[in-house]
């Protein structure tokens, strides 16, 4: 996973690309594989929609958003045609996120969007996404797009093709403010945005038990990008019940890369848990 942005973000896998300020048990480890082995047998449409699948099932959203119980989740696509919206509902019949059944829409304003659990704007909706956006103040709305200047205006995932293959990014900050929440797993997957030079190219792993609730990508140091500076750091994280990080202690890695890393973790935020725990990250820096 690679981190980028305006000069900070995770990616995973290519490129950095400027951009706004930062799943999964086995079985879904492997939906997410298999989505992404199986994309040259699949249609561009049918890979996307089964992101939103995974999207949807694997995030996890407020209670006032999302309540217990079998109430539905709205999945609803912006500037979608008929071709898209019949494979994502072929792709989500029958499905259900914990005991939510998915359930497909087409909108075209803001205030229908209202009653939505997720947005999909297509990339006809470029023009109008950065408006819709500023008027979805709510919490609970997940926001995704497949643009290259989709996480600029305001959204918060983004589908992109990679090497002639779909990938995602993600901007953290803005997913922050949604309240929705998305597993450390989903994070070791992504192409993020939040926290590094857009001049360097980073890769991150991480082990553990807890979910992330914040995080802040560690910076590329100015020192190291003008030596040309590549490695790994690793560090080890002590994290209390509520999910304060307590302690960092740096494992390896060369000492300018392991103190930026240090930095950003220190400032991370865990999902409460009934102990304290220790959590190792590993972060892989590079010239771009």
């Amino acid at each position: 996973m690679r981190f980028l942005g305006k000069g900070k973000s995770w990616f995973w896998q290519t490129h950095l690309g400027a951009a706004t300020a930062f799943a999964l048990f086995v079985l879904h480890i492997l939906a997410f594989h298999l989505v992404v082995r199986g994309q040259q047998n699949a249609s561009e449409e049918q890979v996307k929609a089964a992101y939103l699948l995974n999207f949807a099932k694997l995030a996890q959203w407020p209670d006032g958003a999302l309540p217990d119980g079998p109430s539905p989740l709205f999945i609803c696509v912006s500037g979608g045609d008929e071709p898209f919206l019949e494979a994502l509902k072929e792709m989500v019949a029958g499905k259900l996120a914990a005991t939510h059944p998915l359930e497909v829409k087409s909108v075209s304003s803001a205030g229908e969007m209202k009653a939505c659990h997720m947005v999909f704007f297509r990339a006809s909706e470029k023009k109008r996404a950065q408006v819709i956006i500023q008027a979805l103040t709510q919490t609970g709305l997940l926001l995704i797009g497949e643009d290259d200047a989709f996480l600029r205006q305001g959204g918060m995932i983004n589908l992109v093709k990679d090497h002639g293959s779909i990938r995602f990014e993600i901007d953290f900050e803005t997913l922050g403010r949604s309240q929705i929440h998305l597993s450390s797993k989903i994070i070791t997957l992504a192409k993020s945005t939040s926290g590094v030079s857009s001049k360097a190219s980073q890769e991150v792993t991480v082990e553990t038990a807890r979910q992330l609730a914040h995080s802040v990508a560690p910076e590329y140091p100015v020192l190291a990008e003008r030596i040309k500076l590549s490695g790994t750091a690793q560090v080890k994280v002590l994290v209390e019940r509520d999910g304060t990080v307590k302690e960092v202690e740096i494992v390896g890695g060369h000492p300018l890369l392991a103190e930026a890393l240090a930095r950003a973790v220190k400032q991370w935020k865990y999902q409460p848990a009934a102990k304290e725990t220790t959590e190792v990250v590993k972060f892989s820096f590079s010239p771009n």
